[in-house]
């Protein structure tokens, strides 16, 4: 495959992140994912996925009428379901966007980075895993998520990985395949277990696993703490998503 751009990494994993929304919503109750010219809206209206998934992605490069509609758009689909607690999802870069949400009142709350690499391109630790057995219902108790939450989700749409020490589940990571990009999401080690490269050889794995589905790329979203560990697997920077509320 010839070498991806950034920005076309990005809109691979900007594509997988959205149908992994959709995923999450059909198994929550009343939940959809709202597609509008400019700006995509997870709207999760009851349960746990209410406090977690009310978020909206907008398309970089809208013209200001675009914006303005996109913007419209999404506080209506919110408006509609009763919620009014939602985060509007930037890329840094998107300089006039960014500008028209401040102008309403809405500020940044939180930010990840967008990362993405090439699958030919993963870099594997040498540290041996103990993998436990991988099913949603084992990811749903290691991963110490609210209770009940993705409770509902089709068990068999992600992939998943539960790696173990001394006995007991300590990191859990998921997978989500769209036309050859692997979304890998929810990475996570327990906190007695960190700084052990466990996270980064689970990520590793995961990647490893799309490579043999067939995937040739792979998207992640990451937080601040866990930068170096996915660099350290190859993915490069795509920028942060700046999440915005009012």
């Amino acid at each position: 495959m010839p070498a991806l751009t950034d920005a076309e990494l990005y809109d691979r994993g900007v594509r997988t992140l959205l149908a992994s929304w959709e995923e999450y919503a059909r198994g929550a109750y009343g939940a959809s994912v709202e597609r509008f010219q400019g700006v995509t809206a997870a709207v999760f209206p009851h349960g746990p996925e209410r406090g977690v998934y009310n978020n909206a992605l907008f398309e970089r490069g809208l013209t200001r009428t675009l914006r303005r509609e996109a913007i419209g758009a999404m506080e209506s689909a919110y408006a509609v379901a009763t919620i009014d607690r939602f985060a509007a999802w930037v890329h840094e870069g998107d300089l006039p966007m960014r500008r028209e949400l401040e102008d309403r009142g809405y500020r940044i709350v939180e930010a990840t980075r967008a990362m993405g690499m090439s699958l030919d391109r993963v870099r594997m630790p040498t540290l041996h895993l103990d993998l436990g057995p991988s099913d949603w219902a084992g990811y749903l108790r290691a991963a110490e998520l609210p209770a009940g939450l993705l409770r509902n989700v089709d068990p068999a749409a992600f992939h998943v990985r539960i790696a173990r020490l001394e006995g007991g589940d300590v990191a859990t990571g998921i997978a989500y395949d769209v036309e050859g990009d692997c979304g890998i999401y929810n990475v996570g080690t327990v906190a007695h277990a960190r700084r052990r490269g466990i996270g980064t050889a689970l990520t590793a794995l995961l990647a490893r696993d799309a490579v043999a589905r067939g995937c040739v790329t792979a998207s992640l979203q990451s937080t601040p703490m866990a930068e170096r560990m996915y660099a350290g697997v190859g993915f490069r920077d795509l920028g942060r998503f700046l999440e915005y509320a009012t």
